[in-house]
């Protein structure tokens, strides 16, 4: 007997592409909600993953892609059960891969199409910066919302590839509402099993202020500057930015009662210097890559969470804000 597990990926940006390829090359079967470009060239041409995980090709017939929730059949994301195929109980999935602006019409469209959700359907949030599960849980139960802390290094140069380009660390998927992680053992493992690491975690929300963190200090400087990761930490000027950058989140993080891996703001940038910046040196920001394209880019979700967090405990953070204002300048100016 085989297990087939069925998972809907709403969003097929860089992130949704990479993690499709990991469950189309572990066997699940798949179905990708994406826009009409998208739509059309992974139907002709299929989905194709390369980088440093090494090249995969999914042909066109291993999958479907849909523009619209509505095209997919009255069938819940359950596992498929077919001749020779035994139904398997446990959980079901949908990995919504939308960028942050994006999330309040994705939990809006999800709801509106409960017919595809079962009571024991969890959905995963494969989404940058700070604020999204908050969306989901005005639709739909806490215990249901699981998010991932993704920092590996997607691109999309074709709307049908994705290029690997760095990766510091595997997939961690938890719940920050105290949900069962033994409810996301097995799509971890798929997952992995499709190349990239993956595995559950109770410390969701430390992974996730962790990757806000570099994020905050990275991203925007990285667009305004137009130079990779590994230039910013070779001058005084950006890391003295960096350095404010990052002890303004700890001073958010102290003053709303979350945490992170470290305690203070020097055990962090120890590691930030000494390990993250050069694991992923030669990466350009995701939002430099937004702006180019003409994309609106996540910067509210990451210093603009941080910024809208100080603003409701009364404090400063310069540092957030000029960059965050420059990074509004120049998207403002690029459309």
């Amino acid at each position: 007997m085989v297990v087939i597990m069925k998972i809907l990926i709403y969003g097929a940006g860089s992130v949704g592409l990479g993690i499709a390829s990991c469950l189309l090359k572990s066997g699940a079967e798949v179905d990708i909600i994406a826009r009409q470009e998208t739509v059309d060239s992974q139907r002709q041409n299929g989905l194709v993953r390369t980088g440093i995980f090494g090249d995969y090709h999914a042909p066109a017939s291993a999958f479907n892609c849909y523009t619209s929730l509505s095209e997919i059949e009255s069938q819940p994301y359950d596992t498929t059960c077919t001749a020779k195929l035994t139904l398997d109980s446990g959980t079901r999935y949908i990995l919504v891969c939308t960028k942050f602006f994006d999330s309040l019409g994705a939990a809006q469209d999800l709801c509106r199409h409960s017919r595809l959700i079962e009571e024991a359907t969890k959905i995963v949030l494969f989404q940058n910066g700070w604020g999204n599960a908050e969306k989901f849980t005005s639709f739909f139960s806490s215990d249901r919302i699981y998010n991932a802390r993704v920092i590996t290094g997607f691109v999309r140069p074709r709307p049908n590839v994705v290029d690997i380009t760095v990766h510091a660390d595997s997939i961690h998927i938890g719940s920050l509402f105290g949900g069962d992680l033994s409810f996301i053992h097995k799509l971890c493992e798929l997952i992995s099993t499709g190349g990239i690491g993956c595995e559950p975690t109770g410390n969701i929300e430390k992974d996730l202020w962790a990757k806000m963190l570099y994020n905050c200090a990275l991203n925007p400087l990285g667009a305004i500057l137009d130079v990779p990761y590994g230039r910013l930490a070779e001058s005084e000027s950006t890391r003295m930015i960096m350095d404010g950058i990052i002890k303004e989140v700890f001073a958010v993080l102290a003053a709303v009662g979350y945490s992170t891996h470290w305690k203070t703001p020097a055990d962090f940038i120890e590691v930030f210097y000494d390990k993250l910046v050069p694991d992923t040196a030669e990466h350009k920001s995701s939002t430099l890559q937004d702006i180019l394209a003409k994309k609106p880019p996540e910067i509210d979700a990451l210093n603009g969470a941080v910024i809208e967090l100080a603003n409701r405990h009364e404090i400063a953070v310069p540092y957030n804000l000029a960059v965050y204002n420059m990074v509004k300048f120049i998207e403002a100016k690029a459309s």
